[in-house]
């Protein structure tokens, strides 16, 4: 542990600082609650420059401690990727143990399932980009290892001014050697309610595909517009639900309306065949990530076309019908031939 604290040292941002820039962690700025502990937004002065922030302060009650904690400022440390959420520094004074990262604009994907103004474009982007950011943990870019996240969620996809996805919490990922990419590792069932690969039950254990299955499941609260687990609803988990409509062809049913008539059935088709794929009670039957990305990418160019062969017919619809109207009013106007 000694050597562990040695190696982020440079990391290390004074109590007093975070403190002044959280207003001493004012209930006010409380931007996410979560088994990691609360989440505040502030404005620090780091490196010279005012910018605003995200401080995650442990709290022990929920079970997560200092293994945690170290677990997280390693992997974002080693960990660079335009869709991954970035580190700033940590805190490891007077009992308090705090993570500061780079602070997104529009919190968290959860916050967004159900606004009608999340576009179908904006929403097949943000899905490429939290795919791509697995594909690179899952790789071995200039690392002897790949990353199992373990807690893949809406609640974990944060969204930048831009709607740039960037995936965050990575207190209880695991780090799996290159040699061991398709063996289970030992461990329990832990993760957030809803988005728990029902696979590990039977093995035990997780693997690559464990990350998959949870993905599945965010990219459903995408297309239906909730979350993967909701108290209220008489189907309260979204997995079973989806397969459900999915195998009986009536995906119509439960697909957000706001979105509905923004997407053609081709982007429909592949893009829920996509997720459904990610489901499958067979880890092995899981597409491999890269594989979800191109298809990601593939539906996101197929709905970008579409979106522009409809916004051309819109525009010369509009030029013929002002034409019209123009020889209707001035009926010694003659059309001229093309």
């Amino acid at each position: 542990m000694t050597s562990t604290i040695t190696k982020f040292a440079g990391l290390q941002i004074p109590l007093e600082d975070i403190l002044k820039a959280t207003n001493n962690f004012h209930h006010d700025n409380i931007i996410s609650q979560g088994d990691f502990g609360p989440a505040y937004k502030g404005r620090l002065l780091h490196s010279g420059k005012l910018i605003a922030v995200v401080a995650r302060r442990l709290d022990r009650k929920h079970g997560l401690g200092d293994s945690e904690f170290w677990t997280e400022v390693s992997l974002l440390y080693d960990l660079k990727h335009t869709n991954l959420v970035s580190l700033i520094g940590l805190c490891d004074e007077k009992g308090e143990k705090i993570i500061i990262t780079t602070y997104q604009a529009n919190g968290s994907l959860a916050q967004f399932l159900n606004d009608p103004n999340l576009t179908w474009t904006q929403r097949l982007r943000i899905c490429v980009g939290v795919a791509r950011a697995m594909s690179y943990l899952q790789s071995n870019e200039g690392r002897s290892y790949s990353v199992i996240h373990r807690n893949i969620n809406s609640y974990t996809i944060l969204l930048d001014e831009n709607w740039e996805p960037k995936l965050s919490g990575f207190e209880i990922s695991i780090k799996k050697s290159i040699h061991q990419r398709d063996r289970v590792l030992l461990s329990e069932q832990i993760g957030t309610m809803g988005y728990v690969d029902p696979a590990i039950e039977k093995t035990r254990g997780v693997t690559l595909k464990s990350d998959v299955y949870s993905f599945g499941v965010v990219l459903f609260e995408i297309l239906c517009g909730r979350e993967a687990f909701t108290h209220k609803e008489a189907n309260m988990f979204l997995a079973p639900l989806a397969k459900y409509h999915y195998e009986n062809k009536t995906l119509e049913d439960i697909i957000h309306p706001g979105i509905w008539n923004q997407m053609s059935s081709i982007s429909l088709f592949k893009y829920s065949k996509t997720a459904y794929s990610c489901l499958q009670e067979e880890q092995a039957h899981r597409p491999d990530v890269k594989h979800i990305v191109d298809e990601l990418i593939n539906v996101l160019n197929l709905h970008e076309r579409f979106e522009n062969l409809v916004r051309t017919f819109f525009y010369f619809h509009t030029c013929f019908s002002s034409l019209l109207m123009h020889v209707a009013l001035y009926p010694r106007f003659k059309v001229p031939y093309f």
